[in-house]
């Protein structure tokens, strides 16, 4: 029995499946392709197995964000608030200058003087943040801070402390020479170095919170402006005269324990007592404060 004639077409074929003067074996061409697609299939399998295995980046501590924070709102803000700060610097001293004609001396030249220095902290802690955090929230800037890997906490306390920071020289010019215009001593003005952060903290938180919570920013501005007014009409006026009600409105600040801290210090011999007392109620409400801010923050970041 003859074989089948060998056609043209089978010698291609033999052709492409000889390599290097070697006949490969019958299927050897698919096989090689077989096991070169099932040995990509596996790489690629090894390769995603071990990339969804890779631990996320662990996110950052509270003290390095919120160094990083407070450095950034410091350099940002170092332009524009300047003028503001000096706004606030003036306010105080016309508001001391105007109360000298009303204000002789003793327990009146005091509050006057510790309310106007610690005037400077609520028109900057209070006032501005209420306005920048309400301007953040409705342009959206919380979305690109919601985003980073810091804590909430970092965020609000970066911001309150840049701000707070702008207070120091106003706070220092305020308290220098309303104490050399109504002649008190000069000795107790250390202090300053825990009123300020310490009130600074208090109002700060509360100006966050005011900011975040006001569903426009022209509320958060027009809160921001009340709870300065507060601070002046409750801060600066001397609490001997004013009626019951006022005065528990006044208990209510959180800079007033801060004013009546500084205020202690001008007396010929300060209750240091009532100082560290005042001091701690003004801490106290500076955590409390804060932590309301910070939820704050959260809750305006995921609507």
């Amino acid at each position: 029995m003859k074989s089948p004639t060998r056609t043209d077409s089978d010698a291609a074929v033999d052709g492409v499946a000889e390599t290097d003067g070697h006949r490969a074996a019958p299927g050897a061409v698919g096989g090689a392709g077989s096991a070169s697609a099932e040995g990509a299939g596996a790489a690629a399998g090894v390769g995603a197995g071990e990339s969804a295995r890779v631990p996320l980046a662990p996110r950052a501590r509270l003290w390095p964000a919120l160094g990083a924070v407070y450095r950034a709102q410091l350099s940002r803000a170092r332009v524009a608030r300047i003028p503001l700060l000096f706004v606030a610097t003036f306010q105080s001293l016309g508001i001391m200058v105007l109360m000298r004609g009303v204000v002789d001396g003793g327990a009146e030249a005091r509050a006057v003087v510790a309310g106007s220095s610690v005037l400077v902290v609520a028109f900057v802690a209070l006032n501005l943040l209420a306005q920048y955090f309400g301007q953040l929230r409705a342009g959206g800037g919380l979305d690109h801070y919601a985003t980073l890997p810091v804590p909430a906490a970092s965020v609000v306390l970066g911001a309150a402390a840049a701000y707070a920071s702008f207070t120091v020289p106003g706070v220092l010019v305020t308290a220098v020479t309303g104490s050399v215009l109504y002649q008190l001593p000069l000795g107790g003005l250390w202090v300053l170095a825990a009123v300020v952060p310490l009130a600074g903290a208090a109002l700060a938180g509360l100006g966050a919170a005011l900011g975040l919570l006001a569903p426009r920013p022209e509320l958060a501005t027009l809160g921001g402006q009340l709870g300065m007014s507060a601070a002046l009409l409750l801060g600066v006026l001397p609490a001997g005269g004013l009626p019951p009600v006022v005065q528990w409105a006044r208990d209510l600040l959180p800079s007033t324990y801060g004013v009546e801290a500084f205020a202690r210090t001008f007396a010929p011999h300060p209750d240091w007592g009532h100082v560290g007392a005042d001091l701690a109620v003004c801490a106290a409400v500076g955590v409390l404060s804060l932590a309301v801010a910070t939820r704050a923050y959260r809750w305006a970041a995921t609507r």
